[in-house]
């Protein structure tokens, strides 16, 4: 036989859902700006903060949803994990993408590395 759920049971397993859901959408807009924008600050965007926020949700919605410490353990690590590499990885391909001059460096506000850019890293000046 079955207990029933009590009625804080009930409402975190709607939020857990809720989580999931949005959590979930978030990370479908990350994809499709990946496909749909041009540009590659706009990709690095699409890619970091959307996604990271959606991850952050679904992580969430399981530790809701599973109510457990190891679980909850588990999860930490994961978020941390993604919240310190993504800025990391974005940094790399947008540093690389303006070395390769795939960048448009009209459209920069401020261009702190043209002066490297200028001159080659090995040149010594």
């Amino acid at each position: 036989m079955t207990e029933a759920a009590t009625p804080l049971e009930s409402a975190l397993d709607v939020a857990a859902l809720i989580l999931i859901l949005i959590g979930a959408l978030l990370c479908l807009t990350a994809a499709i700006g990946l496909l749909r924008f041009r540009d590659v600050p706009s990709r690095l965007h699409a890619a970091t903060k959307p996604q990271v926020l959606g991850l952050i949700l679904v992580c969430l919605a399981i530790a809701l949803s599973l109510r457990s410490w190891p679980v909850v353990a588990f999860l930490v690590p994961v978020v941390l994990i993604q919240l310190a590499t993504a800025p990391l990885s974005a940094h790399m391909v947008g540093r690389q993408a303006y070395r390769n001059g795939t960048i448009d460096e009209n459209g920069l506000y401020v261009d702190e590395l043209a002066e490297s850019h200028r001159t080659p890293p090995a040149a010594g000046g």
